[in-house]
């Protein structure tokens, strides 16, 4: 049996206030079963364990020093984010973000058929790498139900399709590598399009950096 996991996380949310988002972002980490990455994700954990850090990364807290790495200096939340970007490089995933400017958008309906518009582009371009799989297991929490249905009403195509709501998001690394790209690729897109970034992402990323973060995922890269 030729199984898919498919882990999904997004940024942003569907409000169109003057406090909401201007971007909404989902990111897809593509990992095929065979491929046995036991090793990677034991060197990573062990890593992470020498620092004293052993949860879930979640790059927004990470980078804003907010809920788990409040007491972390700027030093070690660097260091947690090499552990989960080295480990994303050395193993055979693929990845895929869509990036929606919510300037272009009036509404929540709008949005979301955007999103589902990006989804089956996605899909259809790969549509014979799909189909070579057995079984598709798609990971996403349903943190936001709006976006859950999204991915139900595109991905229900293929009939092996699954979607599993509940998982441990500390021991699904591979979720965890979706999270961060959710911030990278919203922060290449503004970077590209002249939108503000903050003082305190450039305090934790520099502009050369981030460059090279980026060249180094192209490898990667679905699409």
């Amino acid at each position: 049996m030729k199984i898919l996991n498919i882990y999904v996380d997004e940024t942003g949310e569907f409000g169109f206030n003057n406090k909401s988002s201007k971007l909404y972002g989902i990111s897809f980490t593509f990992y095929e079963q065979d491929n046995d990455i036991s090793n990677e994700i034991n060197n990573l954990n062990a890593r992470l364990k020498k620092l004293g850090y052993t949860g879930m990364i979640h790059m927004a807290d990470l980078i804003m020093r907010r809920g788990d790495y409040v007491n972390f200096d700027i030093n070690m939340r660097r260091e947690i984010f090499k552990t989960i970007f080295h480990f994303s490089r050395k193993i055979p995933i693929k990845i895929h973000s869509i990036i929606v400017n919510k300037k272009y958008t009036d509404n929540k309906k709008v949005l979301k058929q955007k999103l589902l518009l990006e989804i089956n582009k996605m899909l259809i371009a790969k549509e014979t790498y799909f189909k070579k799989f057995t079984k598709i297991i798609l990971y996403y929490d349903n943190g936001q139900e709006i976006l859950g249905t999204i991915l139900d009403s595109a991905f229900l195509k293929f009939s092996s399709f699954i979607h599993i709501v509940n998982f441990n998001h500390i021991k699904e690394r591979l979720f965890q590598v979706s999270d961060m790209l959710t911030y990278i690729d919203k922060y290449d897109y503004k970077y590209r399009n002249k939108m503000p970034i903050t003082k305190i992402e450039r305090y934790f990323f520099s502009e050369e950096e981030m460059r090279k973060i980026l060249k180094k995922l192209d490898k990667k890269r679905f699409l």
